[in-house]
Formats: C-alpha cells, structure tokens, sequence
C-alpha cells in the first residue's frame, strides 16, 4: 500500500508601507488572471526557505537572506478538483529583500500590485485571501461545510 503525498508550496509575503506585493498568475492553467503572492512549489532535495528563496528571485528578481523569512502561517488545503493533489502551504513574512520587485516570469504573471491586507482587490485568489487575513497559526481550507476553514494555534483566531 503505498503511503499518502501532499504537494508543498512555499508563499512569501513582502510588505512595505502597510501594502502587501500581490502578483497576477497568467500562463499556468491555475487561477489565471487572479491575484496571489509570489509562490512555487518545493523541489526535491530542497528546505523549504531555499524553495522561498529561489522563488523570490525566479519571480521577483530580488535576493532574500534566510534569516528575513519567518515562517507565519500554515495551511493545509484540500483537493479542488479529483485531479489535484492536497497541499500543505507554508506563508513565510519577509522582513526584507535587496534589488526592486520586478516581473522576473512575463510568461507566468502579467503585474505586480500593492494591496492593503485590509482591502484585498476582489479578484485575490480565495485561499490567499484567507491566509492575509488569516492571522498566525493553523488554517485548514476545503473541509469545513463553510468553506473558510478555521485558525488554531499561536495567535489565532476562528474566522
């Protein structure tokens, strides 16, 4: 019997002046043309802040140092469609980053935006969503009759 797999993706959350860097996915086949953070999935044989790193700089083209990443969230997500895999999602805040944001992937993102948490533009992906409001700690998406999932641990709050 062979064991179960989740799928990780690492997400890294870069603030200045109370905004949050959103990027618009293109390209991909996934979520197309809406909003979420710079993101990838972990390769093998590779931690998860070096998968964080080399995605900040694949698709932002900036230079991140291990000790800015903090890891402030996890989610674990649930199949959307009887195709996909579950995810395990581990959103790190960047505390900071040389070189300015760019589009580093034309093929795959199409803008940058900076967006108020507080105020996230309609089209921000559902579970990105979720994860900037979401708070600290544990969130499960995809279980709940609701939908929304539920933050446990640190500073956590049920939604």
């Amino acid at each position: 019997m062979s064991r179960f797999r989740a799928a990780v993706a690492v997400y890294g959350m870069l603030r200045q002046g109370g905004s949050v860097l959103l990027l618009r996915r293109k390209g991909s086949g996934y979520r197309d043309g809406q909003l979420s953070l710079p993101a990838g999935h972990l390769e093998g044989d590779e931690d998860a802040i070096s998968g964080l790193i080399r995605e900040l700089r694949e698709e932002l083209g900036v230079e991140v140092v291990p000790e800015a990443c903090e890891l402030a969230l996890v989610m674990h997500r649930r199949r959307e469609t009887a195709a996909d895999d579950e995810y395990v999602d581990l959103f790190f805040e960047v505390g900071a980053w040389a070189g300015e944001p760019r589009v580093g992937e034309p093929h795959r993102c199409s803008e940058l935006v900076w967006a108020d948490p507080g105020e996230l533009p309609a089209d921000v992906v559902d579970y990105i969503a979720m994860a900037l409001k979401g708070g600290r700690g544990l969130i499960t998406h995809g279980w709940g009759d609701e939908g929304l999932g539920k933050v446990r641990g640190g500073e956590g709050q049920t939604l």
